[in-house]
């Protein structure tokens, strides 16, 4: 009797063992049929979305420099291609139009808004109306200040832009050389652009150490910030100002080394008055930015001593992949770099482009300094150019 019992307590025992197993078993594949559930409705998520369905929203700042309606012409046809319906909207250099064509197209129902702000400071209370119809916003080149509407931003790295122009003006005019002493004068951009003071900025933080050590020399005495703006990045501002300059500092014959000029369109006014108004024999030495057809015949010509490039084309690349994750519903980071496979160099910061209202997750391009010496191999060979018989480059179509 005694070996009867025995016997049933192993039976049971190895019951229950077997019982623990099998529910262990189910517990566990229930929880990976669970993850496979979770990660198959991401997928089918995203598969599911259709861009045909869906409409992008672009408002772009103007129509007279080049570089937007590059920019805007770009945007439509990569967004187009890949089945998106696209409105694109220019705002003629106007904040109050700008603000009624994004309420317009608030109000066409777009799923995403992709804007290159006229003054990144106003259309703040549009976008706090787009934030809560739960419409994405992507920052287009321009950061938008003073508003937390903003999902990311896209844009070339513009410290480093204002450093090339800097670190060309220092090797142009030799001021590694103590013994020298150079005169410059500056022409920035549009105070009411966000980018404008960091192209500056990086120009500035340059040539500070020259300046204080007496090696350049600003005769006009205009460095500060808000005395070398150019409202509206005119060219015919831009003339106008480097006239009064040149009468005022340079009549009698001064020597003028360098104007450091922050983009093309002030570089083109720039270079304007120097060909009516300066008496000096010299060359001076011009910088500029974007590489807008005019200014590279410029330089072709002599004219004009650089341009620092951004290309257009794979700022719009990020933006469009920007656009699809966020509208996929994912959570675009650090991520889509390494799964984008770009043939080019891109950052993401979510530290340095504080709006006001905190960092803005941004995406950063890096830009390349432009000469005569090197223009056929940045521009023509990589295909964003095309060059006639007589040496001048044509953007590529």
């Amino acid at each position: 009797m005694k070996n009867f019992n025995r016997i049933i307590s192993v039976i049971i025992t190895a019951a229950f063992l077997v019982f623990l197993l099998v529910g262990a078993s189910i517990t566990e594949n229930k929880a990976d049929h669970e993850d496979t559930d979770s990660d198959k409705s991401d997928t089918e998520t995203s598969a599911s979305f259709n861009p045909y369905n869906t409409t992008i929203g672009i408002s772009m700042p103007s129509r007279k420099l080049e570089r937007w309606n590059r920019d805007g012409a770009l945007l439509k046809k990569q967004f187009e291609d890949r089945g998106y319906q696209v409105e694109l909207i220019y705002a003629d250099d106007s904040y109050e139009k700008q603000n009624k064509d994004i309420q317009k197209l608030m109000n066409d129902h777009v799923n995403l808004l992709v804007i290159a702000a006229v003054d990144a400071s106003t259309p703040t209370k549009t976008l706090d109306k787009a934030k809560e119809a739960g419409i994405p916003i992507i920052s287009y080149d321009r950061l938008i200040m003073n508003t937390d509407a903003i999902s990311y931003n896209v844009s070339f790295n513009n410290y480093v832009v204002g450093k090339l122009q800097g670190q060309y003006i220092v090797k142009a005019l030799g001021l590694t050389n103590y013994d020298v002493t150079r005169n410059i004068e500056f022409a920035e951009g549009d105070a009411s652009d966000s980018n404008a003071a960091l192209y500056y900025n990086g120009e500035y933080d340059v040539l500070k150490p020259y300046i204080d050590n007496g090696n350049i020399r600003v005769v006009s005495g205009q460095t500060d910030y808000d005395k070398v703006t150019t409202d509206g990045w005119s060219t015919a501002n831009a003339e106008k100002r480097m006239k009064n300059i040149l009468k005022s500092f340079y009549a009698d014959r001064q020597r003028l080394d360098a104007v450091v000029c922050a983009n093309d369109s002030t570089a083109l006014g720039v270079t304007r008055a120097i060909d009516e108004e300066y008496q000096g024999r010299n060359n001076v030495i011009i910088t500029g930015q974007d590489g807008d057809e005019e200014n590279l015949k410029n330089i072709v010509d002599g004219k004009q001593s650089m341009t620092v490039f951004k290309a257009l084309s794979n700022e719009v690349i990020v933006t469009v992949d920007l656009a699809d994750e966020i509208l996929k519903g994912l959570t675009p980071g650090e991520s889509l770099i390494r799964n984008s496979n770009w043939g080019f160099k891109c950052t993401y910061d979510t530290l340095s482009y504080d709006n006001g209202t905190g960092a803005i997750p941004s995406y950063l391009l890096m830009p390349t300094a432009v000469t005569k010496e090197n223009m056929q191999k940045v521009l023509v060979d990589t295909g964003y150019y095309t060059v006639d018989k007589d040496g001048y480059l044509h953007p590529a179509d």
